[in-house]
Formats: C-alpha cells, sequence, structure tokens
C-alpha cells in the first residue's frame, strides 16, 4: 500500500521504458513526504484496444490508490509530482493523467507473508488462506 498502476496505449513511438518509469514514480512519490518508497506496489498495464475521442493517439494514465487520511494538499502534491515523473519519462504520450483514490481502511485487507515466514507458511499451512 499505496498501489501505483499505470494504464498506457501500447502504440505508444517510441514504446516507453515501463522500468524507468517505475523507478521516477517512485522517487516522486516518495520525495513529496506523503507516502514511503517500501510502502509503493507498481504495475503497468498495456491496451492494445482503446479510442481517445479528443484526438490524442495514444495515453499514459496512474491511478494510485491510498488508505484514506490523506489531505487534500498532501494527494495534491502526489498529483502533480507523478504527473511531472510521467510526462518526464514519457513524452510521447498525448495524454497523461493521474487520479489520485482513496481506499476505505475498514474494507481494505490484505495478507504479507516474508522470507522465512513465508516458507513455513506454505510448508505447514493447513487452514484455510486468509
Amino acid at each position: 500500500m499505496p498501489h501505483l498502476v499505470i494504464e498506457y496505449s501500447d502504440s505508444l513511438d517510441p514504446a516507453p521504458d515501463i522500468a524507468a518509469m517505475m523507478r521516477s514514480l517512485c522517487e516522486a512519490a516518495a520525495n513529496t513526504g506523503t507516502v514511503r518508497r517500501a510502502d509503493l506496489k507498481l504495475r503497468a498495464i498495456p491496451y492494445a484496444q482503446f479510442q481517445l475521442n479528443d484526438g490524442s493517439s495514444g495515453f499514459v494514465h496512474l491511478t494510485l490508490s491510498l488508505l484514506e487520511g490523506r489531505t487534500p494538499d498532501q494527494k495534491e502534491a502526489l498529483s502533480i509530482a507523478c504527473r511531472a515523473a510521467l510526462v518526464e519519462t514519457c513524452p510521447q504520450a498525448d495524454a497523461i493523467s493521474v487520479d489520485i483514490r482513496d481506499m476505505d481502511a475498514h474494507a481494505y485487507k490484505k495478507r504479507v507473508r516474508h522470507g522465512q515466514e513465508a516458507m513455513r507458511s506454505v510448508s505447514s499451512s493447513s487452514a484455510a488462506p486468509a
């Protein structure tokens, strides 16, 4: 948590360097002080089929989901920083957008396993998955 989901048109020319984009987004988001780099989870989804009715030929859209509790100013700073990172790493995109979403802390559930804990859990688990 937070989750950064990059959606982009796979027709962008030249093709974006997704690894560089993710590194830049991590740096930009963490530098706002609103989120911690270690907590960021990123993924990218290319789209072969899409329709842009404004004449744009390609897009990059970032959805950033955070647990509720950040101020509007914190979310705006995060949005501006992430948009700047996307513009820098993907200048060939006609349309670049960022959407910050609050997640309900009571409804959001997760399970995280690390290192030896994960190994023990896999080998000795007979209970239903969490």
